[in-house]
């Protein structure tokens, strides 16, 4: 069998490990030949590729980005959707090629874009990345793990600071429509507040409950936003609940947004492990002919789920988590009245 490995949507730390687990396991435990796609989907009807070989796959565990180079798909899925020509040409690039399956390895949009590939009538596996956690169908994805240890490194860095000038500090980090970021890293580091877009929030109850705390004593504070939080109908809601909390309290405060670190450097050894597994069980897919499926882990098990019960959904915080619970219990606040 010849398969093909493409990499769409935004980078993450654990890809390399995932394009490696695939390639490897296809090759020695299958005989298949493997391409590298460039550039996503866009790739294979342009054929922009390489062939990847046992060299090639080996000194890349550790690395960040992906050795393939990746791109936002939205259009591709567009294109493939309403110009017929185009879903031709891809469709004959890939029996060009002699392409048996495609490995897809990316997030929401790509699960989108896959899915529509796969009603093509071309055979396609998908694996789960992003750092946001937010792909339905998975307990979790590869890239999480790793962003969630350098923003709680980076929040466990900014209470000694924050201590030492009493001041507010607002940490701002990735997460457009699921909190799962600002949840585990704010947990984690301690966080006072931790603001998510699934809950909502008041901003009189945050500014009533870091009042509260400096009164109390407690002169400094940790506030973990998530960046898919609109403040008054605005984004960047790191810097305007800075701004809003120093004008409206007697507190200092400053804000710190993390941003894209959270997405580079070198996978957590949970990442590497993660998608080791995920691609291997990609290939083992492959060679059963199962195709149109995204490998999921549920309940610390690998297995598949079929890309239409995927595609075009959110997998986000539900309010009764169980670390909302425990965080409530012990007196974190959420930016909403205690019930």
């Amino acid at each position: 069998m010849r398969i093909g490995i493409l990499t769409s949507g935004g980078d993450c730390p654990g890809i390399n490990a995932t394009i490696r687990g695939v390639g490897k396991t296809a090759m020695v435990a299958h005989g298949m030949e493997v391409l590298g796609f460039h550039k996503g989907f866009s790739g294979i009807p342009a054929g922009s590729y390489e062939v990847l070989n046992m060299d090639k796959l080996s000194g890349i565990l550790h690395l960040g980005g992906t050795i393939l180079g990746t791109s936002r798909e939205g259009h591709i899925g567009k294109a493939l959707l309403q110009d017929e020509a185009f879903a031709n040409e891809f469709c004959e690039a890939y029996h060009r090629l002699g392409l048996d399956a495609i490995v897809a390895i990316g997030g929401n949009g790509t699960m989108k874009t896959a899915k529509i590939v796969s009603d093509l009538g071309l055979n396609v596996v998908a694996i789960p990345k992003t750092i946001d956690n937010d792909v339905w169908g998975t307990d979790v994805t590869f890239g999480f793990d790793t962003a969630v240890s350098i923003a709680t490194e980076a929040i466990d860095r900014l209470h000694s600071t924050a201590a030492s000038h009493n001041r507010v500090m607002v940490v701002e980090v990735m997460g457009h429509h699921a909190g799962w970021i600002a949840l585990h890293a704010g947990m984690a580091g301690a966080a006072d507040v931790i603001l998510l877009p699934e809950l909502g929030f008041d901003i009189e109850v945050i500014k009533k409950d870091i009042v509260e705390r400096a009164k109390a004593g407690k002169q400094h504070s940790i506030i973990v936003v998530a960046e898919g939080i609109e403040i008054n109908g605005k984004k960047r809601p790191g810097h305007r609940l800075s701004k809003i909390l120093s004008e409206e309290t007697f507190l200092e405060c400053r804000e710190t947004v993390l941003g894209y670190v959270q997405r580079g450097g070198a996978p957590s050894a949970t990442d590497r492990n993660l998608g080791t597994r995920m691609g291997g069980h990609a290939a083992q897919l492959i060679s059963q002919g199962i195709f149109g499926v995204m490998v999921r882990m549920q309940g610390g098990a690998l297995g598949h789920i079929p890309l239409s019960q995927v595609a075009g959904r959110l997998k986000v915080v539900e309010p009764d988590n169980e670390l909302i619970i425990q965080g409530r219990r012990m007196g974190i606040s959420f930016g909403l009245p205690r019930e």
